[in-house]
């Protein structure tokens, strides 16, 4: 073999290689070219649906609500400094909701939407919950679970998590400096 053709199949020649390769998969797989069979099979929530915080999923779903509870989602909204707790770019991924109709739109008068909660994900739940209490702890038949997973995103919608996991997990105007973790 020649020369050129070892240094390209060694080190970091090989290693940009695979990067690009993988973008590629990525941007074609991505739906870009075609539906996302997973998602496009998942309804989306009625219309209609009101945000109600996480300690309501937790009558369902404490074991979650648990896990989640413990979690920086959680505490999403509390570790903002106070000055960016009014900051219209942080609470749209540090509140559950913020911007949209019954979302957060401050700590005193929507307490409970507080932090990254299980609705910034899976989408308002009023109906959700509404339609869960109906049956109670009753045996669900197959249509009637088809109408409470219906009522909400139980897989999440395509891209919700980049939308705020972005590159520095910041967006555009990236950590703020005070913000950053110190380098040891």
């Amino acid at each position: 073999m020649s020369k050129a053709f070892d240094i390209v199949l060694s080190g970091p020649f090989l290693a940009a290689a695979c990067m690009v390769l993988v973008a590629v998969a990525m941007t074609l797989g991505s739906g870009a070219w075609g539906p996302d069979q997973a998602v496009s099979a998942e309804p989306a929530p009625p219309k209609g649906q009101e945000y109600t915080g996480a300690k309501e999923c937790a009558s369902c779903h404490f074991k979650q609500f648990l896990n989640w509870s413990k979690t920086k989602h959680a505490k999403s909204f509390d570790l903002l400094p106070e000055k960016y707790q009014s900051d219209e770019e942080c609470l749209a991924c540090h509140t559950t909701g913020y911007g949209e109709p019954s979302g957060f739109i401050d700590a005193k008068e929507t307490p409970a939407l507080r932090g990254t909660g299980c609705e910034q994900c899976h989408g308002p739940g009023s109906k959700h919950a509404e339609i869960a209490k109906e049956f109670g702890k009753d045996k669900l038949s197959s249509e009637q679970e088809k109408k409470v997973r219906d009522s909400i995103w139980m897989m999440l919608p395509r891209n919700v998590c980049i939308e705020c996991h972005k590159t520095q997990a910041h967006g555009k105007t990236g950590t703020p400096k005070e913000l950053k973790k110190k380098e040891e």
